[in-house]
């Protein structure tokens, strides 16, 4: 692993967590179509995957409610979601550590491009990034391997030998698996160690400190 040049990262559940904004925002949409959850914790599902398919996955949505539910969600988070969020302990240093060892990072993400990057310059931590990825506000591009091409094609990278993906969720492992790449799941976030298991992570790693040692020569 340590002979990766090319490192991408997911965001939530990953560099940062962003339970209380993104949970909000949902409790939010889903308030005006007359559900109330009171419960925040019952919506940590909806962090990481493309929020149309949470929509419909666990409240029935139609895929054109799903879209309007979309809508519904940005009117909070834009506003003040994004920004409930807080930075993993220890992420800066390995951002740090592992730029000063010659890596090339990158953000992929199926949050939109321009929040991520919001999000990102808030934290202080857009710098460490040679490019942020994210999803399409219109939603074409979502899903994490179109993410993953996304940022290959703009950056120029074709050899994924010398890439891995790292995330919290079985969608960012799908990803990469579908690019033939190698995948870090990581047990600090919002995926269980058996979801990311069976998605067929390379390595499983639990905090970010073995994030690091397994990354930096």
């Amino acid at each position: 692993m340590k002979e990766k040049t090319y490192i991408l990262f997911d965001l939530d559940g990953t560099l940062t967590d962003p339970m209380v904004g993104i949970t909000k925002s949902v409790q939010y949409a889903l308030k005006s179509y007359g559900i109330k959850e009171p419960d925040l914790e019952k919506l940590t599902p909806f962090i990481g995957p493309p929020l149309k398919d949470s929509f419909m996955k666990y409240y029935g949505f139609s895929e054109e409610q799903a879209v309007e539910a979309i809508g519904r969600y940005r009117e909070y988070f834009a506003v003040t979601g994004m920004l409930e969020n807080q930075v993993y302990d220890g992420i800066p240093q390995m951002l740090e550590t592992l730029k000063a060892a010659g890596k090339k990072l990158f953000v992929a993400t199926s949050k939109p491009e321009q929040f991520s990057i919001q999000i990102l310059e808030h934290f202080h931590l857009k710098s460490y990034f040679d490019f942020v990825g994210g999803a399409s506000m219109d939603e074409v591009r979502v899903k994490k391997d179109e993410v993953i091409a996304y940022v290959m094609e703009t950056v120029g990278i074709t050899d994924v030998r010398k890439m891995v993906m790292v995330g919290d969720r079985e969608h960012d492992i799908w990803g990469a698996k579908k690019h033939g790449m190698d995948s870090v799941g990581v047990l600090f976030g919002y995926g269980s160690r058996q979801e990311l298991k069976e998605a067929g992570a390379t390595y499983l790693v639990e905090s970010v400190k073995e994030l690091e040692k397994l990354l930096c020569p």
